[in-house]
């Protein structure tokens, strides 16, 4: 008997009994996952570094709108991620062939050309958020050393440091990490980074809920920053959009759902989809749907507590990264935690996004130079109490140069707020709404100009117009940082 999906795998008839109770439809071992661990996978992977931003977010768009983008967004994000769901089996969404990764579901369903492009903003947005996580980690390592500062010589004292020695700092320890071959190495260094993220939210939201308790007079109102006090006209302009880039940095969840890692902490993230864990039974574009559904309700709710506790324990003087912000106040150690924990994820989380592109420049450069020993051979050196530690020279020096690259931008352009929006704006429309839309046309055959298709179409353009002004907000952003940033003081 041959097996659909499998290459070069056949099974005589006596064992089949065995085989079926051990392996699916195309060969590989049966996946045993349910909605429930789909669920964990997804909001384990979701809470990151995009929740720093969001009190600001929201002290820029006030009591109303704040909350109403995060509603929306979310509710954007579920409806194009069911629609991605359906589309894990095509052309059928209970009996078709799975398209386990994101690049492959877009090929087979709308065409080589449009997984090119989709390939381009995948890694145009893995290169950025690597740069992003770079300004991050720094900012955090500022913030262990002025909260210090502070608390040795008092809240007066003039605790400034520069971000750029930190930058330098983490460059050298990713360039370290960089050279473990694969993600199959990565796997503790993933689960400390999963465990992390949640720690520092909740830090945070503890913290906030601290601070709003003390009292204070920390002034917030129904449409943010007020025009004329805190900001000028032209100012609020700009922020609104930034902030709306900043939300939807926040709700990146179509790498997670289509490209997240089978088991989620041993291999690739950005490879395998979650749903590609799932047992076929239930179909997984039902179970996927329930886990999707579920994941998206917790990730907002945590969102709504750390932008709007964090509003109001800031007013609308809120920091654009809200856990430094504590940095000025006890308890100092707690905060000195929260802002550990942070660095500790980006250096996993910073691997997680920089492996793919790794992958692509090696795997093209092996098949452009096969018989080359610079690209392929491999010393195995002995590290003693960690192990043997495979080194190959094209590997060390190209890795080397991209977090170089990396650091040299993000010390150039080391604003955090308009650094995720621009990357929020960037990936959210075609990642999350322009191909998980045009798929959802194609596979359900829906006519052109019907009501359905008219929905879909005005859902994209809204999206798209979205995604254009957040874009526009933070460039404007970058800009104006640049007339008076001096990078290296």
């Amino acid at each position: 008997m041959e097996f659909q999906g499998a290459r070069n795998f056949s099974i005589e008839s006596p064992g089949n009994d065995v085989f079926s109770s051990k392996y699916d439809d195309d060969g590989h071992v049966k996946r045993t996952g349910t909605w429930v661990t789909a669920s964990a996978h997804i909001v384990t992977a979701v809470i990151g570094s995009g929740v720093l931003s969001l009190a600001w977010a929201v002290a820029q768009l006030g009591w109303i709108v704040g909350p109403t983008i995060l509603t929306v967004f979310s509710a954007i994000t579920l409806v194009t991620s069911f629609m991605l769901s359906d589309c894990y089996r095509y052309p059928d969404p209970v009996h078709g062939s799975r398209n386990p990764r994101y690049m492959e579901m877009v090929k087979n369903v709308l065409g080589g050309i449009q997984c090119q492009l989709c390939g381009w903003a995948q890694y145009i947005i893995l290169f950025g958020t690597s740069i992003g996580y770079t300004i991050t980690a720094s900012i955090s390592m500022v913030a262990i050393k002025r909260s210090n500062c502070f608390h040795k010589h008092g809240h007066e004292a003039k605790c400034h440091a520069a971000n750029y020695p930190f930058m330098i700092i983490f460059a050298v320890v990713e360039i370290l990490i960089s050279q473990i071959p694969d993600f199959h190495e990565l796997s503790g260094l993933s689960i400390l980074a999963a465990i992390m993220s949640f720690g520092y939210a909740t830090i945070g939201v503890g913290l906030s809920i601290a601070k709003i308790a003390e009292g204070g007079n920390h002034a917030t109102s129904l449409t943010g920053v007020i025009v004329g006090e805190d900001v000028t006209s032209q100012q609020k302009l700009w922020n609104t959009f930034q902030a709306i880039g900043n939300i939807a940095f926040a709700y990146g969840f179509s790498m997670v759902i289509v490209e997240i890692q089978a088991s989620y902490l041993s291999y690739p993230i950005l490879y395998y989809s979650t749903q590609d864990t799932l047992k076929s039974s239930p179909p997984e574009n039902q179970a996927m749907k329930k886990a999707t559904a579920t994941g998206i309700s917790i990730t907002t709710l945590f969102y709504m507590l750390c932008g709007l506790l964090g509003y109001e324990a800031f007013g609308n003087k809120a920091p654009g990264n809200f856990l430094t912000g504590f940095g000025f106040y006890e308890p100092y150690w707690l905060v000195d935690i929260g802002n550990v924990f942070i660095v500790i994820h980006l250096v996993g989380a910073y691997q997680v996004f920089s492996q793919p592109i790794f992958t692509l420049v090696e795997g093209w450069c092996a098949k452009r130079w096969p018989e080359s020993n610079f690209m392929a051979k491999e010393y195995h050196v002995r590290i003693p109490l960690v192990g043997t530690y495979r080194v190959n020279a094209f590997r060390v020096i190209w890795r080397t140069l991209y977090v170089i690259l990396t650091s040299v931008v993000a010390i150039l352009l080391p604003f955090f707020n308009s650094i995720v929006g621009l990357l929020g704006a960037v990936s959210f429309w075609p990642l999350t709404v322009y191909f998980p839309t045009e798929m959802y046309l194609v596979r359900a055959k829906v006519p052109k100009f019907s009501v359905i298709w008219i929905g879909v179409k005005l859902l994209s353009g809204f999206c798209l117009i979205v995604t254009l002004v957040a874009a526009a907000g933070s460039i404007e952003g970058i800009i104006t940082d640049l007339k008076t940033y001096d990078p290296f003081n």
